[in-house]
C-alpha cells in the first residue's frame, strides 16, 4: 500500500497475481469503471476469468466519486487491467458510468458523466505519491490510448465500436497533469 489513509481492500485472489519489483513500473494507466458504483466494480474485480491463475481483471487503485481511494491490488503485484501493459504499469480506476450498461451498442457510445472534484483531487494526490514511491515511473496514458481495438457493435454487427473508451472525453487531462512530472506515453513505447 502506498499511503495508510487509503482503504486497503485486497481482492480474494491477490496472492495469485505475479510479483514484481517496484523498479519494473514505468507507467500509470487511467481507467474509468464504466459501471454504476464501487460495489459493482468490486463484484467485477472479484470474478475469476483466468482459470490457469485463478485471477480476474482489476486495477490496483479505485477512486470512488467521494474521493476515497481503495487499493485492490498492491503495486508489487501485476494486475490485469490493460492488455500488453500490465507488467510495467499501475492501473487506476475512477468510478464513472461511462457507457454502462450499453458498452458496445453503437447508439450509446457517449460518455457524459463528469468526474467529481473529489476524484480528481484524490487522483492527483495518488499520482504524486506514486511518482515518489516508484523510482522509474515516468509515463501516463488513458486506457483508450493503449487499447484502440474495435469490435462489432452489439446492436448491429455491421457497425464497429471501440472496445475501450476510458477514461473518455470528460476526463480533465490538463487539470490532472498540472504540476506533475509524468509525461504522456510515447506511441512507440511498450
Amino acid at each position: 500500500m502506498i499511503d495508510a489513509t487509503f482503504h486497503d481492500w485486497p481482492l480474494p485472489y491477490v496472492d495469485q497475481l505475479e510479483l514484481r519489483d517496484r523498479d519494473a513500473i514505468t507507467l500509470v494507466v487511467i481507467h474509468c469503471t464504466e459501471l454504476p458504483d464501487l460495489a459493482t466494480a468490486r463484484e467485477y474485480g472479484e470474478r475469476v476469468l483466468y482459470t490457469e491463475s485463478s485471477t480476474g481483471n482489476s486495477g490496483h487503485f479505485y477512486i470512488d466519486r467521494n474521493g476515497r481511494v481503495h487499493e485492490f491490488v498492491p503495486v508489487t503485484r501485476v494486475a490485469n487491467h490493460t492488455r500488453g501493459y500490465n507488467r510495467q504499469s499501475v492501473g487506476i480506476e475512477l468510478v464513472n458510468r461511462g457507457r454502462y450498461p450499453n458498452w458496445f451498442d453503437s447508439r450509446h457510445q457517449q460518455m457524459t458523466e463528469p468526474y467529481t472534484a473529489e476524484q480528481i483531487s484524490a487522483l492527483r494526490g495518488l499520482l504524486s505519491q506514486l511518482t515518489s514511491a516508484l523510482p522509474r515511473l515516468a509515463y501516463i496514458a488513458g486506457h483508450e490510448a493503449l487499447d484502440s481495438a474495435e469490435i462489432s457493435a452489439s446492436d448491429d454487427a455491421s457497425k464497429r465500436v471501440f472496445r475501450k473508451r476510458d477514461p473518455g472525453p470528460m476526463f480533465p487531462w490538463t487539470d490532472v497533469l498540472a504540476g506533475l512530472t509524468l509525461a504522456p506515453l510515447p506511441t512507440d513505447t511498450e
